[in-house]
């Protein structure tokens, strides 16, 4: 296999997790970063990494192929379409860019110095959202009709760029991003019909806080995908309904549960006496009518990220994250914008 030599721009937190990441590739490793801020670069040569005089220098390293755009994503762009220019392939940070216009312009820069650009979606490898996937795939549930993606934290926006929103700050960018992109993943080829989104400023008035969409896809399906950064009591990350029965993944690392009818009949339901009056719809099943299971997380690995980008450019595989899917997603993070803006359904894809 062909070695890969890698470039970073940009190194804070995201891109030491990337270094340390690349150590345990073979035939991949880190030539140098890059980064505005002096302690950062101070912080790298601590950790004995080469640090470059300047961007100029780095993309004018001709033993590197790869150049990773960790930065503030309003610079994206620009850093991304300058190592394309100058001959190197391009790693883009997620979101790959502030709109979908700007990254159209990336993929033309692409196509125009024939060099591969890709972003870093790297939540596609999220074991909780494998175990959803396969669980569909599997059909336990028996037909899926409604699902509900959220993360929730309660101690508002980070204190950085993340916050302002002229460096593209915001949690529909930040973990939107993310959760949209998996909603996506789950019914592929499938049109996504409406969007129905309201956003929040509870801890944050520049930038979006947190934000609930409901996607409605062409095969019936309803999705709600929120992010919430004031949510003192969690609701489960994963939430899926389906004709014949429930499953919930409570938090990060947790194992699947599903709840599911066995076929047994309930002729003689014992009503719940509630404050006003009886109720049997809502009384709970008997324990003989309903089976239940926990699974674990399905495994996966991060690495498989920066192997097949390297697959790619050797020209032995296809790029797992197509930047159509990418731009996809960005059309859907505007949606929500315009949705909340105007208070109504968007008509998406038809």
């Amino acid at each position: 296999m062909k070695k890969h030599i890698l470039a970073m721009v940009g190194f804070g937190g995201m891109a030491g997790w990337h270094y340390d990441l690349i150590e345990k590739i073979d035939n991949l490793s880190v030539a140098g970063i890059w980064d505005i801020k002096e302690e950062r670069r101070e912080y790298a040569r601590s950790r004995q990494i080469h640090v470059y005089g300047s961007l100029e220098e780095l993309l004018a390293d001709e033993t590197v192929d790869i150049v990773l755009v960790a930065t503030p994503n309003d610079v994206h762009k620009s850093i991304a379409v300058a190592a394309l220019k100058a001959g190197k392939n391009v790693v883009s940070e997620k979101p790959v860019t502030l709109c979908s216009a700007d990254l159209q312009e990336m993929a033309e820069a692409s196509e125009k110095y024939g060099r591969f650009l890709t972003v870093h979606q790297n939540r596609r490898w999220d074991e909780d959202f494998l175990t959803v996937k396969k669980l569909m795939a599997e059909g336990t549930l028996g037909e899926v009709y409604r699902l509900e993606s959220r993360v929730h934290g309660s101690r508002g926006i980070p204190g950085d760029w993340r916050q302002e929103k002229e460096h593209g700050g915001g949690m529909v960018l930040d973990w939107g991003v993310h959760l949209l992109d998996q909603a996506l993943m789950l019914f592929p080829g499938t049109a996504l019909e409406t969007i129905y989104a309201t956003v929040t400023n509870v801890t944050n008035q520049l930038v979006d806080d947190g934000f609930t969409a409901d996607l409605g896809f062409a095969n019936g399906v309803h999705m709600v995908v929120e992010v919430g950064t004031s949510n003192f009591i969690n609701l489960p990350r994963w939430y899926v309904l389906g004709r014949d029965g429930t499953a919930m993944i409570g938090d990060w690392g947790e194992n699947l549960k599903i709840v599911r009818a066995c076929g047994m009949d309930e002729e003689d339901v014992v009503p719940v006496r509630t404050a006003a009056g009886l109720t049997k719809t809502m009384a709970p099943r008997r324990e003989d009518s309903i089976f239940t299971e926990e699974r674990p997380e399905e495994k996966s690995d991060i690495c498989d990220f920066y192997k097949n980008v390297m697959a790619v450019l050797d020209g032995r595989e296809e790029s797992l994250i197509k930047l159509e899917e990418v731009a996809r997603v960005m059309r859907v993070m505007e949606a929500i914008f315009e949705s909340s803006e105007k208070k109504q359904v968007i008509r998406f894809e038809e």
